[in-house]
């Protein structure tokens, strides 16, 4: 993988790690699935005007933006609103990187590395032992529902890699447009005409700051350099870069809602990158170097 790839991945994880905060003030300022329904009405409009549709069957298209849109931030920011910290959501989210080398397996035949299983297994290793230090105080149905949110990624990032090497931007707004309508008649159902009514009639410019980041650098700018990575390496090598994610998650949860971070979850921190490394190095001596070019 290129080092300039890995920059890009790398921006991702930083980007997707202070998404969980910026969720998390907008759960507590709106209702959660109205939320997610403007995130992707903002990611969609109106740009969706500018932008040429992508070169890709559109069952794929509607099936990454009701996986990646739909199910992913619908289980995920009900979940943070019923009680999942920033933190512990980047976290157990990241589970995705394994739904992703399954479901790859299974509908794209891309059989991992011994070295990405073992990578796999050592981050692993090291989200559960951060998860055993905060599981504790977090109710099973909320993390169940970030579950259910991490197999949804997983069937996303699936979906991007049979796309292939289509236009990244474009195919990130146009599966942004499958979303609203799910989300908004979901929130009716779930949340109640009056409670959606009330908080659009109160909609603030900070409500609208909060939806602006999760709208633009967080879906578009981040999900179309993630969709550019996936049409140009494999699944399995680009999904273990989100492991990363739960660091700089956790210490923005640290900084800006003042989430602590415990030595116990520093080392199972360590362990992640360890994981990521292994995962990295997958085989054959010429492989074992980052490419340059």
């Amino acid at each position: 993988m290129p080092i300039r790839h890995i920059g890009l991945a790398l921006l991702v994880v930083v980007i997707w790690g202070f998404n969980f905060v910026v969720i998390k003030l907008s759960v507590d300022a709106l209702p959660p699935l109205l939320a997610a329904a403007l995130r992707f009405l903002f990611a969609a409009f109106p740009l969706v005007f500018f932008v040429k549709p992508p070169k890709a069957p559109w069952p794929i298209v509607v099936g990454f933006g009701l996986s990646f849109g739909f199910a992913l931030y619908a289980f995920l920011n009900l979940s943070i609103a019923w009680g999942m910290s920033a933190g512990l959501s980047s976290l157990v989210l990241q589970v995705q990187a394994f739904f992703t080398m399954g479901l790859a397996f299974l509908l794209l035949g891309e059989r991992p590395s011994r070295f990405q299983i073992m990578g796999a297994a050592v981050a692993f290793g090291g989200i559960a032992v951060i998860a055993t230090e905060r599981l504790g105080a977090t109710s099973l149905l909320p993390l169940g529902m970030t579950l259910l949110a991490a197999l949804a990624w997983g069937l996303a990032n699936v979906l991007t890699k049979k796309a292939g090497k289509i236009n990244a931007l474009s195919f990130t707004v146009w599966g942004a447009l499958a979303a609203p309508l799910p989300l908004l008649a979901l929130s009716l159902l779930v949340e109640g005409p009056p409670t959606v009514l009330a908080a659009l009639r109160g909609f603030s410019w900070q409500d609208a700051g909060l939806i602006a980041f999760l709208a633009y650098p967080a879906t578009l700018l981040g999900g179309a350099i993630w969709s550019w990575l996936l049409g140009r390496h494999k699944a399995s090598v680009v999904a273990p870069f989100t492991l990363l994610v739960p660091i700089t998650g956790m210490l923005s949860g640290y900084l800006v809602l003042g989430e602590v971070i415990t030595p116990i979850e520093i080392a199972g921190a360590g362990l992640v990158i360890l994981g990521l490394v292994i995962t990295l190095l997958r085989g054959r001596p010429s492989e074992l170097a980052v490419r340059l070019d």
